[in-house]
């Protein structure tokens, strides 16, 4: 589960990370009133104004309606109402987002940090994830912070620090100092940086995180380090330990079919293709994405009815597939073996009369238990299905479908 930057630093906050002090505001003026509040507190006279929304590279993102960049510095208070008024509502596009973009509903009047001092302020890179490769944390680090990471490591893979965490362990005091000596700091600037890893990987922990990444971490003028964004993901399957948690997730910026899928419990990833998948089993839906792509056709999305498909689960998937224009035929494929093929067989039928007039083929491809029966089900059903119970079976029916 994503979560936007304003709730990801708070969380942190409450770990004893460092951070960039702000106050999220939905309209121009609860944005002026945010400033005035930081201003009181802080001492700043210059605001940034962040989009609030869930995909990275907002500071290159330009809001399509007023061509206003979705993070902007406003060097007084009525320069935060104009630019609040250029990025609220409007549609924030970046190379995460893709062209649609998505709409600003939000923003966070956040504090000047890059104030002048003793030394110049200094950007870095960090985050904390899983290393599935070694089933391992690992923290990354780099002292080209605010760039992507993706191109640090296709540029300059030498500056990208790692280092490996033995879960069981926990982080050891040398792994943060050695990340830290490995970013060139010194003095005050380094026992920050310890310190703030320290709390960085007790939140990763703590909060049962697939992924912190902050970019950038902010060394400032006075040697203080500072969480100045953060992006969080949190492990879906452990938000049953996190009650709280669960309260943070924003349906606004997800795909709406998807969360429609999910009150059913379907897993469902809507994708650019023309033929729809339902299967159960995340495995086959891979497989079956693939030869949907070897018979010519593009897999509209990925849909997991899970073990035991059944009338309404099949109908749920029917409604939300149906609802995609792109889609020009629907394949099933299920593997009877936790559920019966003709049981299967007789829920697509019955889901296919409740839904109603269906206006693309579907090809039903049932394999394991009873299958010649379900497949003799789906051919006595006068619908416009199709049985298939082989792969290639089914394959060449989508050849023929899509012409």
């Amino acid at each position: 589960m994503n979560i936007h930057e304003y709730q990801g630093k708070e969380i942190l906050k409450k770990f004893g990370v460092a951070i960039q002090r702000g106050i999220v505001a939905d309209t121009p003026d609860k944005a002026v009133a945010a400033a005035k509040e930081l201003q009181a507190e802080t001492g700043s006279k210059w605001f940034v104004v962040k989009s609030q929304i869930h995909a990275g590279g907002r500071g290159k993102g330009t809001i399509k309606e007023t061509g206003s960049r979705g993070v902007v510095l406003a060097k007084s208070i009525d320069e935060v109402m104009d630019k609040s008024k250029a990025i609220l509502g409007g549609t924030l596009v970046t190379h995460q987002t893709g062209p649609t973009g998505k709409k600003v509903n939000k923003v966070l009047i956040a504090e000047d940090v890059y104030y002048p001092g003793e030394t110049e302020p200094k950007e870095y890179y960090m985050s904390i994830l899983l290393d599935r490769a070694t089933s391992r944390p690992v923290i990354m680090a780099s002292t080209e912070g605010g760039m992507n990471i993706e191109d640090v490591a296709a540029e300059t893979p030498e500056k990208i620090i790692k280092e490996w965490i033995d879960p069981m362990m926990g982080l050891q005091p040398f792994q943060a100092r050695k990340v830290a000596f490995a970013l060139g700091l010194e003095g005050n600037a380094f026992k920050e940086m310890v310190k703030f890893i320290n709390a960085l990987y007790a939140a990763y922990v703590g909060l049962d995180a697939s992924m912190f990444e902050i970019n950038p971490v902010l060394k400032t003028s006075d040697n203080k380090v500072i969480a100045v964004d953060s992006k969080v993901n949190l492990d879906d399957n452990a938000l049953f330990r996190h009650k709280d948690l669960e309260e943070l997730r924003d349906i606004t910026e997800e795909d709406p079919l998807e969360v429609e899928a999910g009150k059913s419990g379907l897993n469902y990833v809507k994708l650019d293709g023309n033929v729809g998948c339902m299967v159960n089993g995340a495995g086959l839906a891979m497989a079956t994405m693939d030869i949907i792509k070897l018979s010519g056709g593009e897999p509209a999305n990925f849909l997991d009815v899970g073990g035991g498909a059944n009338a309404e689960t099949v109908e749920a998937g029917f409604r939300i597939i149906l609802k995609d224009p792109n889609v020009k035929a629907i394949l099933i494929n299920i593997f009877g073996g936790i559920v019966r093929c003709d049981r299967v067989a007789s829920g697509v039928v019955e889901a296919y009369k409740k839904v109603g007039n269906i206006p693309v083929p579907i090809i039903v491809r049932l394999q394991g238990t009873n299958a010649e029966e379900g497949a003799k089900i789906i051919k006595e059903s006068g619908l416009k299905v199709f049985s298939a119970i082989l792969l290639k079976d089914a394959a060449s029916k989508i050849t023929e479908v899509l012409g």
